[in-house]
């Protein structure tokens, strides 16, 4: 059938980081931004209580908001319809944003007595997929309940991380949940990569972490080509609600994200040519 046809289609993408101040959120927002403007259908999920994401996207009065992530996540806990009270708003550049706002920090706890706790997010999804091309969930920064949901809806992960030591020596406890989800609740999810963010390539302790990080981490994970420099731009753009696409179109950070979507589309096309491939096996 159609619609379910294009469920399997749609890609669920969770940027993901316990350390917060790593350029998740921004890179969520420009990540959404990129792929809209190649053409695809974009839903951004905000799943941290501290609605960085929603403020991004020009929502000022997030907890005015009657229905955001928790509404829906409430309804699937309570098998109730996700669809009708979603609470998805439109952003000017062709994006969907399903909001968070403070009520989501009680979510933590509502799902420690849930049936089937990890799931919840993941089924809010389900009835969302046919709708979209992707779908990215900016996880708050924390290994708590609601990152182990977004993980479990995923089918990939990007990791956002500065190129500094505390950034670096975080990645592995980062890593190791990723593996126990993968192993006990998620099989098909896998890491796209790290994408090196905030990257100030004037200083010799940045370029030779992110040499480090490419020299022994590279061997067994992928470190995106793309290399996010360091610019107040990028700030100022969030600050605006708009993507740097629409607020320094021919800057370094518009370059670099652009490209990075190129990436992003091309790591997805080579995923479905080796899952073809494997089924004609």
């Amino acid at each position: 059938m159609k619609g379910e046809d294009h469920r399997e289609e749609c890609k669920v993408i969770a940027l993901a980081n316990q350390k917060g101040g790593g350029g998740k959120t921004t890179t969520a927002f420009q990540l959404g931004a990129g792929l809209a403007r190649a053409g695809k259908r974009v839903l951004l999920v905000d799943a941290d209580p501290q609605h960085s994401l929603t403020l991004c996207m020009g929502v000022r009065r997030p907890d005015d908001l009657e229905e955001t992530l928790t509404t829906a996540m409430q309804a699937v806990i309570r098998e109730e319809p996700v669809l009708p009270r979603t609470g998805r708003l439109h952003h000017p550049e062709g994006m969907d944003l399903l909001p968070a706002n403070i009520e989501l920090s009680a979510m933590e706890l509502t799902l420690f007595q849930a049936m089937s706790r990890e799931y919840v997010l993941r089924s809010c999804l389900e009835e969302l997929k046919p709708q979209y091309d992707h779908i990215l969930i900016d996880c708050m920064p924390s290994l708590g309940l609601m990152t182990i949901n977004a993980l479990a809806a995923a089918d990939s992960v990007i990791i956002p991380s500065q190129p500094n030591y505390l950034s670096a020596k975080g990645l592995d406890l980062l890593l190791r949940s990723i593996r126990r989800v993968k192993k006990q609740i998620n099989p098909k999810l896998r890491i796209d990569g790290i994408l090196l963010t905030m990257v100030d390539k004037r200083t010799n302790n940045a370029r030779s972490i992110a040499d480090a990080l490419r020299a022994t981490v590279g061997g067994n994970l992928r470190i995106l080509d793309t290399e996010i420099p360091f610019s107040v731009r990028a700030a100022e753009s969030s600050e605006k609600g708009v993507s740097i696409f629409a607020y320094d179109k021919g800057g370094k950070v518009a370059a670099a994200y652009e490209a990075m979507t190129k990436e992003v589309l091309e790591l997805e096309r080579r995923e479905k040519d080796r899952l073809r491939d494997d089924g004609v096996r």
